[in-house]
């Protein structure tokens, strides 16, 4: 069977994606936030950050039939309901928005082949495009947010804290 990565285009089933759709957006749209704040915020120019200021944005994955909401408060991005009409809106499948984030599929060829769209203020959008274009970011890779990786991670931390398992179990230490 073929990784996801080697088809052009890929959209979820549609009987998930109605599942998907009821689930509340607000909880996604603060791990989308928190995501966005570690992994780019402190990256920002500062003209761009001004013209993100209270920005309404938008992220919807049209076959996941989610909707994530949220804005730059001046440091940070942060979750917020649903906007009735956000500054910028971009809408991609899944499948798109995973091959942007890993760095294997250009927003430009995207949006030309119209698998990415964008709505509302395309000049923030094209400041925002070419920001992130600019900016060195890692490439997303799932793999490292496997319970494996992740536990991995988390060992070191937790042993140089003194939290770790003792050395004998069996030992009582008063």
């Amino acid at each position: 069977m073929k990784p996801l990565s080697q088809f052009p285009s890929f959209a979820l089933p549609s009987a998930l994606g109605s599942l998907l759709h009821h689930l509340p957006a607000y909880p996604g749209a603060m791990l989308l936030a928190s995501a966005l704040n570690l992994s780019l915020a402190r990256q920002l120019p500062a003209d761009v950050c001004d013209l993100l200021l209270h920005k309404k944005l938008r992220i919807h994955v049209r076959d996941a039939r989610l909707t994530f909401d949220f804005l730059w408060t001046g440091q940070r991005f942060a979750a917020s309901p649903q906007h009735e009409a956000p500054d910028l809106a971009i809408s991609a499948n899944a499948h798109d928005f995973m091959r942007l984030a890993q760095r294997q599929e250009d927003p430009d060829t995207l949006f030309f082949s119209r698998r990415l769209t964008m709505e509302g203020d395309t000049e923030l959008g094209l400041v925002v495009k070419n920001a992130l274009d600019a900016l060195e970011l890692p490439a997303f890779e799932p793999q490292q947010w496997s319970p494996r990786q992740l536990l991995a991670r988390l060992g070191p931390r937790k042993r140089m804290a003194g939290v770790g398992p003792r050395e004998n179990p069996g030992e009582r230490h008063d």
